[in-house]
């Protein structure tokens, strides 16, 4: 049977899958990405996972796969093939591809990053399937994002499209790790969410599902705090959306599952900050965790076919 390695590789660990030309997911694994024992052992983990799949699937389908699609987080130069920088995994300007190219046997190998890889599978067939231009925004830890067109994803001209997230739109608000002030992503993220309510419910260990659930039973210190949250995450939203005009706006990522908590009161503001603007579709991410390995095996799939038609 005809397949492909899929590779999500985290902060913390790694899923993978190996995928059919239908997209079917035929055989699913998680490992530890070790990266307490540095960025080397991170590497060997990733290659060494992706033997294991490679001899799966020889033992299961009858042979090699065809292609294999990591998704890794951090800078990429997707071209080249090199993994340049990674804060959470401590790596620096790491030729993945090649090192996978030679693990695997000389099969195509993609490399993409992992947020985009995850708006790549929900723009093609999860909940923006048939929009010809979508926005996936990703709100966890961080935000950020992928913009797709066609059914593929933009890398941008270097390689960092869709960083979403440190858009300012809280100008002299809290300081954020890329330097500037009032990013989106230190109003609106799942973590100063989380930050927010422990310090307004004096729990210094709550978090954004817990300001979401005291947004539900009443709690108006919960619904401020919530409401800070909604209006920049609108504010950023509708920023993007004046710039790229896409027909849908997907939203996932930790602070998306609290479902309609988020997005009628995201959906509102949205449509209240807009003048010209026509009004997109604003949909939770369909896919879940396994949207990052279901958007690598399509770049795998993709890469294939290039290589075939070049």
């Amino acid at each position: 049977m005809k397949h492909v390695i899929a590779l999500d590789v985290g902060g913390t660990g790694m899923k993978a899958a190996l995928i059919g030309a239908d997209t079917t997911l035929l055989h699913e694994a998680r490992r530890p990405t070790e990266r307490e024992r540095g960025p080397e052992a991170v590497v060997a983990a990733i290659l060494d996972f992706a033997a294991e799949l490679r001899t799966i699937g020889e033992r299961r389908f009858g042979g090699p796969a065809r292609a294999a699609g990591v998704g890794v987080p951090g800078v990429l130069d997707e071209d080249r093939g090199v993994a340049v920088f990674a804060a959470n995994l401590g790596w620096s300007d790491v030729p993945l591809r090649a090192l996978l190219i030679e693990r695997l046997g000389g099969i195509p190998v993609a490399l993409g990053h992992d947020v985009r890889m995850g708006g790549l599978a929900e723009g093609r067939i999860g909940a923006g399937e048939g929009a010809r231009r979508f926005l996936f925004v990703s709100v966890g830890t961080g935000i950020a994002g992928a913009i797709g067109v066609d059914g593929r994803i933009d890398p941008g001209a270097h390689g960092s499209s869709g960083e979403i997230g440190h858009i300012v739109v809280r100008p002299g608000g809290a300081a954020c790790g890329c330097g500037q002030a009032g990013c989106l992503e230190t109003v609106a993220s799942a973590a100063a969410v989380g930050r927010a309510w422990a310090e307004a419910s004096g729990d210094p260990a709550a978090d954004a599902a817990d300001c979401a659930k005291a947004v539900r039973s009443g709690d108006p210190s919960a619904a401020a705090v919530w409401g800070e949250m909604v209006g920049a995450l609108a504010d950023g939203l509708v920023t993007a959306h004046t710039l790229l005009d896409p027909g849908v706006l997907i939203v996932g990522g930790g602070l998306a599952e609290a479902g309609e908590t988020l997005f009628a009161p995201l959906r509102t503001a949205v449509e209240e900050r807009l003048t010209f603007q026509q009004l997109p579709r604003i949909v939770p991410a369909a896919l879940g965790d396994t949207a990052g390995c279901l958007g690598a095996g399509l770049l795998a799939w993709d890469r294939l076919s290039t290589e075939v038609t070049a």
